[in-house]
């Protein structure tokens, strides 16, 4: 550890964040239909969408018909997405020749891209080709993410409402971020890597002949485009297996932070965004502090813990006066730390594998994050709005500590809208807990496992919260390209997806109705350093409703494990 690594992840958190105030004012014109400098060229683009799909531009949607838009739009979307990869050996643009995919891994892929998780299970350069990886999965990344940006912006306008009906218009929603914020940027950013070395071909690859004469085929594919929207909609899910550790996807330093502010900086935007829309600026300030500070302070235990001298190394008498292993070795630690906090903070866009190499606590702390619930600053979208389920959670226990209802951006918080959040946040330790105490013992699961006692329970908790938790990154010693762990890490995605996100709608369609008041002398302050310990308090409370229950199953599994062994 020195200063400048420290300075080095306090200067990439305070960039991400400062951009994050711009790009979020722009979101917010683009919420509400306002003009933006990019009117005259996607204007008229806009307007022939409309009418190409029969889309009533005026017409505003209860949380209902949100709701039900949303989940119409996401199965269609699977259904195309999973016929692309089992028919993908005779669709064009396949120059590898590699064949169609399993059902079990179309189903897990398919899923994994349409709830914007991008959990690979496979290699991506040895399984997936030109066709699938541009028309499948690189669209995906853009509608996946469109879709959480647009549940955001129904969520702001609940606030906005005074005893109002309708959250907006979802088809509109998805449209104009698609058109005004991912694909502008995107091509901005994927032309950038382009220039700073990514390549960008339809080719299959190129050969080339080693040092030793021998003959290597290396895959190129169009990496840049699929890595721009892939770090900007907090996907993951890349080119290669290597993800952003492979130096096509991530070939430089530049590259590096491009990707790491890329990563986060929509996250933040939506909740400014969110102030902006709510009228509400300095409360979404105190939202952007609380999901700063869990960054920061992620990245700092991680950079502590990473630069400790291994054990393993200390047992056979080596050097162990620097610890590489697990590091993104060509940026050293400082950024290996703030991309994990990065990473697991919103979605994947890593480096797959990485934090199955940290020290104990540098993964503790990877998956901690993980299941805080995705919102620190998380997904594009879903991380602003599960920031307000949360501080809704909030105010109610300190309206209940005060004897008085709480009331949150001047709308009253009752036991409607505490139900429905509790809902949505119960799911997450249901999921998690749930499928990773059945698989801790079943056989059929433990044969994916390449490590066995606690690290093994790791890898399958770590699993089942990356994809409950929509996050996509993995510990590399679980090996899940089987029916089994496709088929129940899909079924987990699917349930922290939408299972979060229509009790969501839920709330934000009661919030909606009631009428904006005036605040008092007796509203609790949401826009201060009161307001953001609490709010800290009841994250990390409700982030050990799945952690510290996970514990409790390390001598349980070990039971069961003992039982086995004797049997056998």
């Amino acid at each position: 550890m020195d200063v400048r690594g420290w300075a080095e992840i306090v200067v990439t958190i305070g960039l991400t964040v400062a951009l994050a105030f711009p790009l979020g004012l722009y979101l917010a014109r683009v919420w509400q239909g306002e003009r933006t400098w990019l009117d005259p060229v996607l204007k008229p683009v806009e307007s022939v969408s409309y009418r190409a799909f029969g889309v009533d531009p005026a017409k505003s949607q209860g949380w209902l018909a949100y709701a039900m838009g949303v989940l119409v739009f996401s199965i269609a979307s699977f259904v195309v997405l999973y016929l692309i990869l089992r028919f993908q050996d005779l669709l064009p643009f396949n120059p590898q020749h590699f064949a169609g995919c399993s059902p079990d891994l179309a189903f897990n892929t398919a899923v994994s891209f349409v709830t914007n998780t991008n959990w690979q299970s496979y290699v991506p350069e040895a399984t997936l080709s030109t066709f699938s990886q541009m028309a499948g999965l690189t669209s995906h990344n853009f509608l996946s993410a469109a879709a959480g940006i647009a549940i955001a912006a129904a969520v702001a306008r609940a606030f906005a409402a005074n005893r109002g009906e309708g959250l907006g218009n979802f088809w509109v929603d998805l449209t104009r971020v698609s058109l005004y914020v991912l694909l502008p940027f995107s091509i901005v950013i994927a032309l950038a890597y382009v220039a700073l070395g990514e390549p960008q071909t339809l080719a299959a690859g190129a050969h080339a002949v080693t040092l030793e004469g021998g003959k290597q085929a290396i895959s190129l594919y169009p990496t840049a485009s699929q890595e721009a929207i892939k770090q900007l909609g907090t996907n993951g899910g890349g080119i290669f297996n290597a993800n952003s550790a492979h130096p096509f996807e991530n070939p430089n330093p530049i590259t590096n932070l491009i990707e790491i502010i890329s990563m986060n900086v929509l996250g933040y935007a939506c909740v400014v965004a969110f102030g902006k829309v709510a009228m509400a600026s300095k409360d979404a300030r105190a939202l952007v502090a609380v999901m700063a500070i869990f960054v920061l302070g992620a990245s700092a235990a991680i950079y502590a813990t990473e630069v400790q001298p291994a054990p393993a190394l200390h047992s056979v008498h080596a050097d162990a006066s620097v610890n590489m292993e697990g590091k993104e070795v060509r940026f050293g630690a400082p950024s290996t730390a703030v991309w994990a906090a990065a990473t697991t903070g919103a979605s994947d866009g890593g480096v797959n594998g990485m934090h199955d190499s940290f020290m104990p606590l540098g993964g503790g702390v990877a998956m901690f994050m993980i299941q805080l619930g995705e919102i620190l600053p998380g997904g594009v979208g879903s991380g602003l709005y599960g920031m307000v389920v949360m501080a809704l959670i909030a105010v109610f226990v300190a309206g209940l500590m005060v004897g008085r209802t709480p009331e949150y951006l001047g709308k009253k918080v009752e036991a409607r809208e505490i139900k429905f959040a509790m809902l949505a946040v119960l799911i997450l330790p249901l999921s998690i807990l749930g499928f990773a105490a059945v698989a801790a013992v079943l056989p059929l699961a433990l044969k994916g496992l390449e490590n066995g006692g606690a690290h093994g329970l790791s890898e399958i908790l770590y699993a089942y919260s990356s994809a409950t938790g929509n996050n996509g990154s993995a510990f590399a010693g679980l090996s899940a390209n089987t029916p089994y762990w496709n088929t129940t890490l899909g079924v987990a995605m699917l349930l922290g997806r939408f299972a979060y996100i229509v009790p969501v709608m839920a709330m934000a369609g009661s919030i909606a109705a009631k009428p904006k008041l005036a605040a008092s002398g007796g509203t609790f302050p949401t826009d201060g350093p009161l307001f953001i310990g609490l709010l800290i308090g009841v994250i990390l409370i409700m982030g050990g409703l799945q952690f510290f229950p996970a514990l409790a199953l390390g001598p349980i599994v070990e039971h069961f494990q003992v039982l086995a062994a004797t049997a056998h």
